[in-house]
């Protein structure tokens, strides 16, 4: 046998496992419309993102993944239970756990999803307090304790700037990191992926906030959400370059829909018809086949039945067809 046997062996044998690592993340991809990709696994975006997780096999660590996500609840009652993490959650952090505990079983070291919670990031612009955003991040460090998910941790702006008041925090990132708001406006004018990114912000602060607190008009209330809507995405985009500053070995993943062979992979967190809906949008709802995710009213409107958990409300149950109509 030649001396050069093993050693090309174990090449081969990283580059098979390192294809069917990236091939098991973009079987739950969130893609944009029309954004470019192919197939159920789109072979453009695999091989972008091939070397980052080729150059963790070959040092022997696990995979690292960073998801700027689960920020706070959404502040209209229209569309959650509530300002804590619910089932939806807690599913959405069981499909992500179970996700790295298949990587694990392609490459024994594993991998570790790091959930960069954005709410503080943001939150003063959706109107949510901080306090909220604290209790909400400690349910979520509860949540992933108490239901073993040993492959996820919480990385948060408070760890960032130690000793910093929030508004403080906020600031310091935006003057560090963001870039403009007109340079973010070109990008829109231009069309495209930012295009697509603006609007469906911009969709989401006008339904943060057309609850019971809005007391002015329609058409004021949209033009305050497509100004907001540019403040978001330049915060997102201070967080997003400060975590690759950060951990500049790490796979990026989305919560947004992503066009074709970027540098982050968009990621389905739950069965949902609506591609931007998130558990922080929304309820958990037990339909008798699975569980999807819907807007409260929605849930409601459909018949569900909510239900509690340990005195907490948790998720809706939607009775079978027939016994509705009955």
């Amino acid at each position: 046998m030649s001396d050069h046997a093993a050693p090309d062996t174990a090449v081969r044998d990283n580059e098979e496992a390192a294809t069917r690592v990236v091939r098991e993340i973009l079987g739950h991809q969130r893609r944009m419309r029309d954004g470019g990709c192919d197939g159920d696994v789109c072979p453009k975006c695999a091989a972008y993102h091939l070397d980052l997780v080729r150059a963790a096999m070959e040092s022997g660590r696990p995979i690292e993944f960073v998801l700027p996500a689960f920020p706070t609840k959404s502040p209209n009652p229209a569309k959650v239970l509530g300002p804590l993490p619910d089932l939806a959650e807690e599913l959405a952090l069981r499909f992500l756990n179970s996700l790295c505990e298949r990587i694990a079983r392609i490459y024994p070291p594993g991998a570790v999803i790091r959930i960069c919670s954005d709410g503080r990031v943001f939150n003063d612009l959706l109107g949510v307090d901080d306090a909220h955003v604290t209790a909400y991040v400690t349910g979520i460090d509860r949540m992933i304790k108490d239901i073993g998910a040993t492959h996820l941790e919480q990385f948060t702006l408070d760890e960032v700037y130690t000793g910093s008041g929030h508004e403080d925090m906020r600031d310091l990132l935006s003057s560090g990191y963001a870039p403009s708001v007109e340079e973010l406006r070109e990008e829109v004018r231009a069309g495209g992926a930012p295009l697509a990114m603006y609007r469906g912000i911009t969709r989401f602060m006008l339904e943060d906030l057309s609850g019971p607190q809005w007391t002015g008009t329609r058409s004021a209330l949209q033009r305050k959400c497509r100004d907001l809507a540019y403040r978001v995405i330049q915060r997102s985009r201070a967080w997003g370059d400060l975590l690759l500053e950060l951990f500049p070995t790490a796979v990026r993943l989305s919560i947004h829909p992503q066009p074709c062979s970027t540098g982050k992979i968009g990621i389905l967190l739950a069965d949902t018809p609506d591609a931007w809906l998130t558990p922080w949008h929304s309820v958990a709802v037990d339909t008798g086949e699975g569980f999807t995710l819907m807007k409260r009213a929605e849930a409601e409107e459909a018949g569900a039945v909510l239900r509690h958990v340990d005195g907490r409300p948790s998720h809706y149950v939607l009775a079978p067809a027939a016994s509705r109509a009955a």
